[in-house]
């Protein structure tokens, strides 16, 4: 039976633990914005153009002779996810295009092109597997640097920018009319829900990582109301599930993406029952001082 000091000294449980932190904590601060802004979609279309990165970074990497070929999946990722994120920006505001059209784009021609690169690259479908869903074992001390590095930029920006992103994801047409920088902020967070998708591939999976982007969120608006309180709450159901459902599966063999995801809809419907309580209780109360008075 694996003890906590084992997860915490194995060498295939260290670096997925720290990274599993880091998403736990960026990835409902990205979400919370997205929410506000009802864009809760958005980190399905960066994932899935994610996909074509990573496929060509494994086409450089087969060019170039890297060892293994996949070395430059995770910057080619990185690289895609952000070029996507502004390309989505460019064409809803420049082309006019809907969000749900500019979206529909993205998940097509990721998936697409993830799908076809990956085959020129001399893999196949089933090398992109890792990253669809997640998988620990191919957690490497390079994707933990990077993801530190994606992680302190994405706390920075929407802890320290937060009452700018608040503003404009709350109201765009005032924050305009106010004079902020709406069209460089929306690009903003765009961006740091490309690199939110990029730490959190390895373990969550670019098809699920908008999940725990939306869903921490969404749990922590059944029990408080306010955006910075929302956010906290938010932030530590994520850390809660990224540790919980990364330590269940040292125990059970399953897939750590969608262990998390789950334990961030279990507490969703846990927190739907906790405030249909309280606010029964809430009225019964209400029911008895009516009836006194």
């Amino acid at each position: 039976m694996l003890t906590p000091w084992d997860l915490l000294t194995s060498d295939i449980m260290r670096y997925p633990l720290i990274i599993a932190v880091l998403i736990g904590l960026t990835a409902p601060i990205v979400g919370t914005y997205l929410v506000q802004k009802r864009l809760s979609l958005l980190g399905d279309g960066l994932g899935h153009v994610a996909l074509t990165g990573v496929a060509v970074g494994w086409l450089v990497g087969a060019w170039v002779q890297t060892t293994p070929h996949d070395v430059l999946a995770v910057p080619g990722a990185l690289v895609a996810s952000v070029l996507g994120a502004i390309a989505i920006e460019y064409v809803r505001e420049v082309g006019h295009t809907s969000r749900d059209v500019a979206l529909a784009i993205l998940f097509y021609g990721g998936i697409a092109g993830g799908v076809v690169i990956i085959q020129l690259a001399g893999g196949t479908s089933a090398s992109l597997m890792a990253y669809l869903f997640g998988s620990i074992s191919t957690v490497t001390s390079s994707d933990l640097v990077i993801t530190v590095v994606l992680a302190v930029i994405v706390l920075a920006v929407g802890v320290g920018l937060r009452h700018l992103l608040f503003a404009v994801t709350s109201d765009e047409e005032f924050a305009r009319a106010a004079g902020l920088p709406v069209r460089a902020t929306n690009l903003l967070i765009a961006v740091i829900a490309a690199l939110t998708v990029t730490l959190a591939m390895r373990i969550v999976g670019a098809l699920m990582v908008s999940a725990l982007m939306i869903v921490p969120v969404a749990a922590a608006q059944t029990l408080v109301v306010g955006f910075s309180r929302t956010m906290r709450w938010a932030m530590m159901v994520g850390l809660v599930c990224s540790l919980g459902g990364l330590v269940l599966t040292a125990y059970v063999n399953l897939p750590p993406g969608g262990v998390i995801v789950l334990l961030a809809i279990g507490m969703y419907v846990v927190g739907l029952a906790v405030r249909a309580i309280l606010e029964r209780a809430r009225a019964h109360r209400t029911e008895e001082v009516s009836a006194r008075a």
